[in-house]
Formats: structure tokens, sequence, C-alpha cells
């Protein structure tokens, strides 16, 4: 397993631990290979009745590393285009992966992180930590977390984190249904732990089928490529490059009408 993603079993759970500190766990192409390999061995591991995920440092995960992005924008599209599908395909898995996923959110969970906590079956998370989908002050698209943002929710609170990019903490997630409970940082994974000690009461047989047939019943009108595409494109435009752009130099992106301090 890559120093990427720790792989542990504690008891009945495979505890995946985000293993990149020092970039805020952001989603790099490597980082989304070893998440991926991560949950296919737990998928196959016998020992593992849930899995439990997290991050390491002070981020649960800051979304996309938007520097790899930024060096992919121009001519190179299919970077871009293989980028999104890796991505996409990483939240389909663990969405439709036959055993229950625990989110354990220990700081921030932004962009293609607060993906990842909305493809998992529960999540408890830090008073203080920060969700949100900041993408269109860059000039992106969170396309891909749209319709499991949505089934947690609903339209009118999707609406406002997708438009408005603004953050919140835990106790408003968990207000707005993002997460199922809030924990002290020192008891995060203590509440994991016991919640996977509940899951594997349930017949394996019995927890894959109830998640099959609640996919069934969540089925959402666009597919995985189409949801990567959605993603993928504005990344293209010269709004995303002035974007990020500005990001980097720390100045208000150019259609916000605010002079440069």
């Amino acid at each position: 397993m890559s120093d990427l993603v720790h792989y542990d079993l504690r008891g009945p759970a495979a505890v995946l631990t985000i293993n990149r500190p020092d970039k805020r766990g952001a989603l790099s192409r490597a980082l989304i290979a070893s998440l991926t390999d991560a949950f296919r061995r737990a998928a196959d591991d016998s020992a593992a009745r849930c899995v439990i995920l997290t991050g390491s440092g002070p981020a649960f995960c800051a979304g996309m590393d938007l520097e790899e992005l930024r060096a992919t924008l121009g001519p190179d599209s299919d970077k871009v285009w293989d980028d999104a599908q890796k991505l996409s395909a990483l939240y389909e898995f663990i969405y439709t992966l036959p055993k229950p996923t625990v989110a354990a959110v220990n700081g921030a969970a932004v962009a293609g992180g607060a993906g990842l906590v909305t493809v998992c079956d529960l999540a408890v998370s830090v008073p203080d930590a920060k969700f949100g989908y900041p993408e269109v002050r860059r000039g992106l698209v969170a396309a891909m977390v749209m319709p499991h943002l949505l089934r947690h929710v609903g339209e009118r609170t999707a609406r406002w984190l997708l438009l408005t990019g603004e953050l919140i903490d835990g106790i408003t997630a968990l207000r707005a249904g993002l997460v199922n409970q809030v924990s002290a940082p020192e008891s995060l994974m203590d509440t994991a732990l016991a919640w996977a000690k509940s899951l594997s009461e349930g017949g394996p047989s019995a927890l894959a089928k109830t998640k099959e047939l609640l996919h069934r019943c969540s089925r959402q009108a666009l597919s995985v490529d189409d949801l990567a595409r959605g993603s993928a494109e504005p990344r293209l435009t010269d709004e995303c490059r002035h974007g990020l752009t500005a990001f980097f130099d720390k100045k208000p992106a150019p259609w916000t009408g605010e002079r440069p301090a």
C-alpha cells in the first residue's frame, strides 16, 4: 500500500488514513490511485466488515490538488479528461462498495474532500471541521459531487453551498444533514469504531443488499461519465485559468470586480 494511504485493521474495520498532511490531503493523481487501491483491498479483505476513511494532520481532504491541476491547463486536454474520469470512478466505487463506509472527518473537507464525505454511508465530524464547495470561485464546477450532496441536504442547501462557495462548520453540517454526528477530536475515532462494531452485527449479504437497494432507489439522472465531463469541461476554459491564477497570486478573481490590493 502506498505511503499516501495507510491501511490498518482495527477490530472489524479497515481504517484508511489519507497521509498527505503537508498538502492538507489534496487529491493528487497519485492519491486518487492510492485511495482506489485501498478501497479495492478493503472490498476483498474478509477481515474488514466495514471501512473507515479519515485524514492525518489538520485536514481531512482539501479537494483537488490545484497546483497539479494548474499544470494540466492548456492544450493537454486528454489529461484533464482522464483525471476527471478517475476521480468520478473513485466516488462511484466508494458509493457502491458492498461494505458500509464511514467518514471520520478530522478537519477541513472541502470540494473533492467534501465529495469523499458524501459518498460514504455515514459521517462523523469534529465541530470545527470545514465543509464546502468553493469550486465556482476558481471558475470550476463541482459536477461529480452534486448528486451525492443532494441526497443528503436537499436542493435548497445544495444550491447555497454550490453557488456561493461558502464554508460551513461541523455543527452546521450536522443540522444540514451532511454528517450524522459531531464528536470531540479526542473521541472521533472511538465513535467511528463504535459504529463499525454496530455495523459488523449486520449480516454481510444483508448489508450489501441494503446498499444495493438504496443505490437503486436513489438512481441519479446523470451517468458517471456525464458528471466527469461536467467537471472536466470548465477546466479547459479561460475563466478557470484566470480563477486559478488569481487564487495562487492571492488576488481577487477578475469577475468579482474587486481591484487587487
